[in-house]
């Protein structure tokens, strides 16, 4: 998506709610929810600006942050309240993957530096509440700001103020609101995404319209804006169709790989996906367009579509809300003709079913067992057993018997699952963080 403008859905928190970025809409959902939904239908980011005003509230924001990170695959772009380094580090280990720092503050100007030498430039970004602070973007890039939020005087930048924003050295955001409908926004944003300077804008949508983000992209696209769309790599006429014209679409978990169903396209119902970003197929029983999740709320949104070698069958990711199958089941696969018993080594599969014994332990204690033994000791003796466990890799390293490393290591990560358990922290956390180094 280098090349493509982004489209980033904005949010303000303050005491348990959230708003639009600045302030003026009051949303009913929470935070996550919104911007699950907002991203689900074509947002490239989340911009969340917090508005508390008490130390105890700003604890409460960074705990949104922190549930919304979880929900949403795409990068979290957060500040408001920074007063300290510290609150910088808070931000990105809630899992924001840049921070803005609002320069009408000057103690703000003066920590720049230091969080861009400690934390990285690319996480860095200098939030201007108005145009006159242009004149000052060069020592904001000296001290590490890596992009210039910029707020205009009105819903979008004039003309005049394009003008300025172009004529900086670095790119920059804008914002985006006040508007009646997507199409009145595009309407603005075709000048101020045509501006070279400007990577992306900052939307405030009615909380009804947080699922037409792909809707305003298409919208874009079709006036010569490039944005992140779907855009299919052979033509329709390059597959191999049945003789009913239809091509089968095998269905995985974008995540798991868990097969959840298969279903058939048409031309159209291909085009459908690809514009809405949403799993469209063609009905044989009905005769007509399916939008997957248009009656049960199942929707199933595009991650990837690829063909295979003799272009003859589509195997779709998806990220699937709710059941897939008609039966209320995740899978439409659950009934079993044959099988043979084999031993699971799918690393993934292997942690989550030795983390999620744990977990049942931890929930249902069981008479004799070392894992509720340990849970009972509480978290000294689980450090405690961690640290000889590691020790213990070290010393297995230095004997030629890789057997021993193997032997050790698998020790040590049941212990550190102990402790994942008991903090509260999931293997899905871990890998995520892993993901955004």
């Amino acid at each position: 998506m280098t090349d493509c403008k982004k489209l980033i859905m904005g949010f303000g928190y303050r005491n348990g709610k959230a708003f639009s970025w600045n302030g003026k809409l009051e949303y009913e959902g929470r935070l996550k929810d919104l911007a699950r939904t907002a991203c689900d239908n074509g947002a490239d980011e989340i911009f969340i600006c917090d508005r508390s005003f008490s130390d105890e509230d700003h604890e409460a924001v960074i705990g949104a942050i922190k549930e919304t990170a979880r929900t949403v695959d795409e990068p979290i772009l957060a500040g408001g309240r920074i007063r300290r380094l510290e609150d910088v580090k808070k931000y990105l280990y809630a899992g924001a993957s840049a921070v803005f720092l609002d320069v009408s503050y000057e103690d703000n100007v003066d920590m720049m530096k230091e969080a861009a030498d400690r934390f990285g430039s690319e996480k860095i970004y200098a939030y201007m509440p108005d145009l006159s602070y242009l004149n000052r973007v060069e020592e904001y890039i000296q001290l590490g700001a890596s992009m210039m939020i910029c707020r205009a005087s009105g819903p979008v930048p004039t003309l005049a103020e394009l003008g300025e924003i172009g004529e900086i050295s670095c790119t920059s955001l804008i914002f985006c609101g006040g508007h009646e409908s997507v199409q009145e926004m595009a309407g603005d944003l075709k000048l101020s995404l045509g501006c070279h300077q400007v990577e992306g804008a900052v939307l405030t949508l009615a909380e009804d319209d947080l699922n037409k983000v792909m809707e305003l992209k298409q919208i874009l696209k079709g006036a010569g804006i490039v944005t992140d769309t779907f855009e299919s790599s052979l033509e329709w006429k390059n597959f191999k169709l049945g003789g009913d014209g239809l091509i089968p679409v095998i269905v995985q978990d974008y995540k798991t790989m868990e097969v959840l169903m298969m279903a058939y396209m048409n031309e159209e119902s291909f085009q459908a996906t690809l514009a809405s970003g949403r799993m469209t197929y063609f009905s044989r029983s009905r005769q007509k367009l399916w939008l997957k999740g248009e009656t049960s709320g199942h929707f199933q949104y595009v991650k990837s579509l690829k063909i295979d070698c003799d272009n003859d069958t589509i195997l779709a990711a998806v990220k699937q809300v709710g059941a897939a199958c008609h039966t209320g089941s995740r899978s439409c696969f659950f009934t079993t003709l044959a099988e043979k018993e084999y031993k699971e080594t799918n690393p993934l599969k292997v942690f989550e079913e030795v983390f999620g014994v744990i977990l049942d332990r931890k929930e249902h204690p069981k008479e004799g067992s070392y894992t509720n033994y340990l849970f009972d000791k509480g978290i000294d003796k689980i450090l405690k057993k961690l640290g000889e466990e590691a020790t213990e890799i070290v010393i297995a390293a230095k004997n030629p018997n890789p057997e021993e490393i193997k032997y050790e290591i698998s020790d040590f990560l049941y212990h550190m699952m102990v402790l994942m358990a008991d903090r509260g922290i999931t293997w899905e956390e871990i890998t995520e963080e892993l993901a955004n180094r």
